[in-house]
């Protein structure tokens, strides 16, 4: 059986490599001014997203879920044709966007009890979540079935990783992604706790008082990783998450590269932005590596 790929746009996927792996988008919608929402990249771009961060510090945009009905609307041209549904969520933990597309496969059920559709929470988010899509893809032309793609999706969404760190505190603390603790921490001495997300949620892991200490730590924590659980490098997919600052990313590539070379044989992480369902949190100047299991 043939069948669709989906996303939500938390997989920050730029429309071209969303086309070229065959992968359809559900955005998120954003709101700047907290009243009037549009459909992420559809309707607001991610610079511009981005760009209202830097010019208005002291605002603070919002995002929604992509509801059941955009999911529905999505996917039945497709059930139509007897052409099943794979589709990949953000993490159940920091959004809706798994129960809607759940409850939107439950009522296709109903008018369409021979469709084929497969919900998969990722348990990841951003550009973790774009690897787990290509992923998805990757299989798809390697001849996997749907059930099959799903099940290797499961399989590996735990292995994944994403290490970074934040301009600023101020986005995390205010939607509530920090605890109290750690905010009085924050305030009190003006340093940065390094986050990780794994096992779709974030846990501190250190301090850096620089952005340039944030950077080697990250880098350091990769390595460490590898090192330490024995895993091979080779065995998993790199990317290189940022905000605003397209030239902060290659600058810190360049020395995740330079690190890697001394425990891989890795060449080239490629670059995404991180795009709004997570810039709400992080603001303007997040930056990351990420990495997850080939399937």
């Amino acid at each position: 059986m043939t069948y669709q790929i989906f996303s939500d746009s938390s997989c920050d996927l730029n429309e071209e490599e969303a086309a070229l792996n065959s992968i359809n988008v559900v955005p998120f919608y954003i709101s700047i001014d907290g009243k009037t929402y549009k459909k992420e990249i559809v309707e607001i771009g991610v610079h511009k997203f981005y760009e209202s961060m830097v010019e208005h510090p002291n605002t603070f945009p919002i995002t929604s879920t992509p509801s059941s009905a955009d999911y529905i609307d999505a996917w039945t041209p497709y059930i139509e044709k007897g052409i099943g549904i794979l589709n990949i969520c953000i993490t159940a933990k920091f959004s809706g966007s798994y129960n809607a597309a759940l409850n939107a496969k439950n009522m296709l059920l109903e008018d369409y009890p021979d469709a084929k559709i497969e919900v998969v929470d990722s348990i990841v988010d951003t550009v973790l979540q774009g690897l787990v899509a290509l992923e998805a893809s990757k299989l798809q032309r390697e001849g996997k079935s749907l059930e099959e793609n799903a099940e290797i999706l499961n399989n590996i969404r735990s292995s994944g990783r994403i290490i970074f760190t934040c301009g600023s505190m101020d986005y995390l603390i205010h939607g509530g992604r920090v605890g109290k603790v750690l905010k009085l921490v924050v305030g009190a001495l003006k340093i940065r706790p390094m986050i990780i997300l794994q096992d779709g949620e974030i846990f501190p892991f250190g301090m850096a008082r620089s952005r340039k200490s944030s950077q080697e730590k990250i880098i350091k924590k990769a390595e460490s990783y590898f090192k330490e659980s024995g895993e091979n490098p080779a065995d998993y997919e790199f990317v290189i998450g940022y905000g605003y600052d397209y030239h902060e990313a290659l600058e810190f590539k360049e020395k995740v590269l330079e690190s890697m070379h001394g425990y891989s044989n890795i060449n080239n992480i490629p670059v995404r932005q991180i795009g709004a369902a997570i810039g709400v949190h992080t603001g303007p100047y997040p930056l990351g590596l990420a990495f997850v299991k080939k399937g």
